[in-house]
């Protein structure tokens, strides 16, 4: 039908100050749009991307309004529901001149956020899209916000990447004390550091750690990169991506998409929305993947894959969703997914941060890594934590720029309030005030709380790792070590990465896979994609890593399809979780419930101090629908991995004696350059094994006068090979470390890095072999769930306790009648 309304009025509020540095939001306010004008309505839906092309006036399921900016400055499109009714509407907003889309927003609802940048004077048509559902209105609001520059425009600082040597604990500690940038691509012995200017780099120099350059340039990178991407999507060429896709989706395409996979598979896809809107006020979407996909008490473990905690790490997204498509493909055209899906539920969220992956992904792209490079913004767009002159302004332009916010991948309660989070607001790992404080994280806690999630992987870049718990080396390795390693190894197989725990790129505490492994038993990974950088070329970073082709590193393994392929078979592998079984009335409904509280860490203050933690307060359920007669339901073990204990092994016998290091005659003469060039000194000794001794590690140390010296230690294998070192900078000590040594030859290599004074050398003294046992394992108390029956008006009808364990199958019996409650037993 056609538009009832000619045009509407525009509010404009009135802005506020931004800061002294960047821009300021002004306005001038107008007299307020009438009801009429607010309200779009359409009689027809039609099924359309509102966001595709703008559409002529008096399109069937259209309407629109057309309005002209009166700032230099942001606009602001929004929908809410009409008269109370929700439905399916979309919002884009266009230039009218050329027709391109300058904003736009396809979420589930009819709660639609548009936001982007404009000129004054610019023509706009802002399009509502009825896409489905009962309501044949909305409600439209339109606000302009002026930006107005402040103060005195600085030179953009050259930005660069750096590894920065970090051989010892002692080392990490340090480098995370800095608040510099650290990103997820790092080893035993290195972590690589983004520096925005100069402050950052004096910063690292007064540490004392050693760098070396790996991007003198990040802006000239990003630059280079987008010409990358302009060049591969030109060329008209579909790729080799379940979607065919080219390039980087915006949030809006992601939204349509998934609701159009629902759509075309209405029984196997469900398009759903997450438990709570952002800070901004955006609806997050997933979709569920599974045969009768409505039935989610149907008893199936539950995969689930998300993407883009981190704002700027846009191919998070991409093989998320791309994994969507990948299962409903292959549902229809491979027998071997079909088999997997038909035996699975899947959830894919694409997007957990949506307000902060919107500003990033619709920025100026700058790549300067400034306060104001939103581009570059990691964090969500929490405004409270930080001073309040700051949380002035909109997320996209601000006082406080891309620094304002909480890292939603430090939020969670796993540990939270250790090490490896920032404290304060401006860091870019600020864990937030409280745990789970941020909507984003808690709606991953509710949807793994309530769905018994069995297998979960977090997607960020980058670093070609794949990180398994725990993030604190002193938390120690769960009893499930030896199961957790082999699938994060099967895994690392097939795209190439490095399979390590979290702790061994640096320590973390409150992220996504540390609160849900070990409070929940599913297993839980990271994947930091590519080594190339945060949002690199789409055809490296994406499709090259996602199917598993040069240059990735799991070229002609599978890349990353064939990874998630794994975790998806190990989450319908019976050994892999428990399974209860019994007999129900069909239309009953059984529920497990376990309620606990887990201490956090002991929450490190900004002032130094450290404060006791904090109690968090969790409830893990999950629920099966009855069908009638024998079922067989897939939960995850009754115990908790962090109450069941603690990896390690008993001693077979004492440790080695201690072994003192002779040093050689002279010194060697100054080398920067080892292993390339060999000029050292050796030191071979002896390592025993059972029956004799039993070492669970040994550490090698030295130690010399002057902090100002600076000799690096190595240990070499019967081999040649490296297998640990300490290389540090402005100590006067070395403490190479490892665990569970192998019987045998080794040496010890000191390489005379640095000398103040040649001429009369400082010496390196008190070379030693220490020894330690095995630290044991520890065993804590099981746990049990509380199975609950009610029938079909609600009425409890049985109850019992039940412990069950990984690989375990449980007969729960007729739990449903009154005499399965008086004769129920406790199972261990």
């Amino acid at each position: 039908m056609r538009s009832r309304h000619r045009s509407t009025r525009v509010v404009v509020r009135a802005g506020v100050a931004v800061g002294v540095v960047g821009l300021a939001l002004v306005g001038v306010a107008v007299p307020p749009a009438t009801a009429q004008d607010r309200e779009v309505r359409a009689d027809r839906s039609a099924f359309r991307a509102c966001h595709a092309s703008l559409l002529p006036a008096g399109t069937a399921g259209v309407d629109r309004r057309e309005v002209t900016s009166e700032v230099d400055g942001l606009v602001q499109a929004r929908l809410a529901p009409g008269n109370g009714r929700e439905g399916d509407w979309d919002l884009a907003v266009f230039d009218k001149a050329s027709g391109a889309v300058v904003a736009a927003s396809a979420a589930l609802r009819s709660r639609e956020l548009a936001e982007s940048f404009v000129r004054k004077g610019q023509q706009l048509v802002v399009q509502a899209c009825r896409y489905d559902g009962p309501s044949r209105t909305a409600t439209l609001g339109v606000d302009f916000l002026a930006l107005t520059p402040q103060g005195t425009p600085t030179t953009a600082e050259r930005a660069e990447v750096v590894r920065v040597e970090t051989p010892r604990q002692e080392d990490k500690d340090t480098l995370l004390g800095l608040d510099l940038d650290l990103t997820e691509k790092g080893d035993a012995t290195g972590v690589e550091v983004v520096l925005a200017g100069d402050a950052d780099r004096e910063t690292l120099r007064r540490s004392g750690l050693k760098s070396t350059t790996v991007d003198a340039d990040l802006s000239r990178t990003s630059r280079e990169a987008a010409e990358r991407d302009r060049a591969y999507t030109a060329r008209g060429r579909a790729s080799g991506l379940p979607s065919r896709r080219t390039s980087y989706r915006h949030l809006y395409e992601y939204e349509y998409e998934l609701k159009e996979l629902a759509r075309g598979n209405p029984r196997l896809v469900r398009a759903f929305t997450l438990a709570e809107p952002t800070n901004e006020g955006r609806d997050v979407v997933a979709v569920e993947i599974a045969e009768d996909v409505d039935n989610a008490a149907d008893g199936k473990p539950v995969n689930v894959l998300m993407g883009v905690h981190h704002a700027r790490e846009w191919p998070a997204g991409e093989h998320a969703v791309e994994w969507a498509h990948e299962l409903v493909n292959g549902y229809h055209r491979d027998n071997s997914i079909r088999s997997l899906v038909a035996r699975t539920r899947n959830i894919v969220v694409p997007i957990v941060n949506a307000d902060g992956f919107s500003i990033s992904r619709e920025a100026e792209p700058k790549g300067d890594f400034t306060r104001f490079d939103y581009e570059m913004k990691r964090k969500n767009c929490r405004a409270d934590d930080s001073p309040p002159q700051l949380r002035t302004g909109v997320c996209k332009a601000n006082p406080g720029g891309s620094a304002r916010g909480t890292d939603p991948n430090r939020n969670y309660a796993g540990f939270w309030g250790g090490a490896g989070a920032g404290l304060t607001w401006g860091s870019e790992t600020f864990r937030g005030s409280a745990p789970f404080s941020e909507p984003e994280t808690r709606n991953i806690r509710d949807l793994v709380s309530k769905r018994a999630v069995t297998n979960l992987i977090t997607l960020h870049t980058y670093g070609n790792l794949v990180l398994r718990p725990p993030g604190v080396a002193d938390v120690r390795a769960p009893l499930e070590e030896p199961v957790v390693k082999a699938l994060g190894d099967r895994m690392a197989s097939r795209n190439g990465y490095d399979s390590i725990p979290s702790w061994g790129l640096y320590d973390t505490t409150g992220t996504t896979e540390d609160w849900s492994y070990w409070a929940t038993g599913g297993f839980g990974f990271t994947f930091e994609i590519n080594t190339a950088g945060f949002h690199p070329p789409y055809e490296d970073a994406v499709v090259a890593e996602y199917v598993g082709a040069p240059p990735a590193a799991g070229a002609g393994k599978g890349g990353n399809r064939a990874a998630f392929l794994d975790m998806l078979a190990n989450a319908a592998d019976p050994a892999a979780h428990a399974t209860l079984v019994g007999t129900a009335p069909k239309g009953y409904r059984l529920k497990v419930h376990k309620t606990f509280q887990t201490p956090t860490s002991p929450v490190r203050q900004p002032d130094g101090t450290t404060t006791p933690p904090i109690q968090v307060t969790d409830t893990v359920e999950s629920t099966y629908s009855s069908t009638g007669g024998r079922f067989t339901w897939s939960v995850n073990p009754s115990t908790r991995p962090y109450v069941a204990g603690r990896y390690g092994r008993d001693p077979l016998a004492p440790p080695q004696a201690a072994i003192a290091l002779p040093n050689p005659p002279g010194v060697p003469a100054e080398n920067t350059r080892f292993p390339g060039n060999p000029v050292a000194e050796s030191i071979p000794f002896t390592v025993q094994g059972v029956p004799a001794v039993d070492n669970g590690r040994f550490d090698v140390s030295v130690s010399w006068t002057s902090t100002s010296t600076d000799w690096d230690l190595y240990v070499l294998d019967a081999a040649g090979q490296v297998v640990t070192q300490s290389a540090a900078g402005g100590t006067n000590s070395e403490r190479a470390t490892l665990l569970d040594p192998p019987a045998g030859q080794y040496t010890a290599v000191l390489v005379n890095y640095d000398q103040v004074d040649p001429a009369n050398p400082d010496d390196w003294a008190a070379g030693r072999v220490e020894f330690s046992s095995p630290v044991p394992p520890t065993y804590g108390v099981k746990e049990a769930y509380t199975l609950t029956c009610t029938d079909r008006q609600g009425r409890l009808v049985g109850l019992t306790d039940v412990f069950v364990d990984r690989g375990q199958t449980v007969d729960v019996g007729d739990v449903c009648t009154d005499s399965a409650r008086t004769t129920k037993q406790r199972r261990r």
